[in-house]
């Protein structure tokens, strides 16, 4: 029998299996009741316009382009609508400018493969978002803490240092922004801002992770890292440092595995080669359907996933107060999908879920996978997108029991 594992390249050891995914797979036993999967309300979904989308290309004089192979930059009807979407959040900018791409996940795997060799490193927040740790996985990097924006400048020059020490050098900062997946929290406007400070003191790239950033139910309004970036050049994007990484799967529907790139046109036409060598284009089909769809539908689209998502987010906050004992707490956030939930010191997330399936049959998503060192064994990562009003109530009665018998339990 062929030794697989003797073959593999080296990067195959960092690639491990998400948990996520695998708790997702919980979904489909009647009996869990689950925070698990950050995943949209299918409830939600436009269904009946994207078939109509559909319909119409497939029946009409685009049908033979709309399964014919295609540019590898995207489908131009899409990219010129969300020219226009980028200029209302204050990034002007033109077609050249942006590359559609499979999911935003595949936008991350690029941006790994384009910037990381083994041994430089990349700068995340602790937590941070699990799909990017394992996209960046795969080419070697190591990682370097980004901390609370402050005053950085000894911080610069630490890092290009232990950089260096690894026989690579810094390379990007990656950070959601707005309502981050894990913990929902928000980059303020003066933190952005200090964060360009360091990466143009670094002279890095950002990458700006805006799955979402339209979800946004209460609070200001804060200017994307682009924006900023590009308001510091005077409007002009091809001086600009940071990559916007955004996403239909928040706001339309995640099976349709579209979204975008948004950076100055030399990076942008690297990514397209990347992108010929993966996969040549994304689903000319899916796209066209959207470039269909959202000059109609998407602003009262996003009003309505804004309107259901914010009330199960009220209903979450205000049954964690009634339910958890003291000792626990958890961040409050203005939009997005999750909660963050720091438990007491000493107690584990993971045993806590084991135990958590086996007792009270209620599952989240403990929070050391979202961590590049290995810490954060005493969180946990709760998603209220998909949770009923009932299931959010007894869901956290359930969980709020169960914490109080393991530290009474001393677990």
């Amino acid at each position: 029998m062929l030794n697989w594992e003797g073959l593999l390249a080296s990067r195959a050891a960092r690639m491990k299996t998400s948990e996520i995914r695998e708790l997702l797979k919980l979904l489909e036993r009647p009996d869990i009741i689950s925070f698990a999967g950050g995943i949209p309300d299918p409830a939600l979904f436009p269904a009946e316009k994207v078939s109509d989308a559909y319909a119409k290309i497939l029946t009409g004089p685009a049908a033979t382009a709309g399964l014919q192979y295609s540019v590898s930059e995207g489908y131009r009807p899409l990219r010129e609508w969300l020219v226009g979407e980028m200029g209302k959040i204050g990034v002007p900018c033109t077609v050249d400018n942006i590359l559609i791409v499979s999911g935003s996940q595949q936008g991350l795997d690029y941006l790994g493969k384009i910037f990381l060799s083994p041994g430089d490193t990349a700068l995340v927040t602790w937590p941070t978002y699990l799909g990017a740790l394992q996209a960046f996985n795969a080419y070697e990097p190591a990682y370097d803490r980004l901390t609370p924006m402050g005053n950085r400048a000894p911080e610069s020059y630490r890092v290009q240092a232990e950089a260096a020490a690894e026989g690579g050098q810094v390379k990007f900062a990656y950070v959601t922004a707005d309502f981050s997946n894990p913990t929902g929290d928000t980059l303020s406007g003066p933190a952005r801002n200090q964060l360009l400070d360091l990466a143009e003191a670094l002279d890095i790239a950002i990458i700006e992770d805006a799955a979402y950033q339209a979800l946004r139910y209460d609070g200001e309004s804060v200017p994307p890292i682009l924006a900023l970036d590009v308001a510091r050049h005077g409007g002009d994007i091809e001086k600009t440092r940071t990559v916007y990484s955004g996403s239909f799967s928040k706001t339309l529907a995640p099976g349709l595995r579209i979204g975008y790139l948004v950076a100055a046109q030399p990076l942008i036409r690297k990514l397209v080669l990347v992108k010929q060598a993966a996969d040549l284009h994304s689903s000319t089909l899916n796209q066209m359907a959207i470039a269909e769809v959202v000059p109609d539908i998407f602003e009262a689209q996003v009003a309505r996933i804004r309107e259901t998502y914010r009330q199960r987010r009220d209903l979450l906050l205000a049954a964690l107060s009634r339910s958890m004992p003291e000792g626990v707490s958890w961040t409050r956030p203005e939009g997005g999908m999750f909660v963050w939930v720091t438990l007491p010191e000493g107690m584990d997330g993971a045993r806590l879920l084991a135990r958590s399936l086996e007792t009270e049959k209620v599952a989240f998503v403990p929070g050391q996978a979202f961590h590049a060192d290995g810490s954060g064994a005493n969180t946990l990562r709760l998603s209220f997108s998909c949770a009923s009003p009932a299931m959010i109530e007894e869901g956290m009665a359930r969980l709020g029991r169960l914490i109080r018998e393991a530290l009474a339990d001393g677990a």
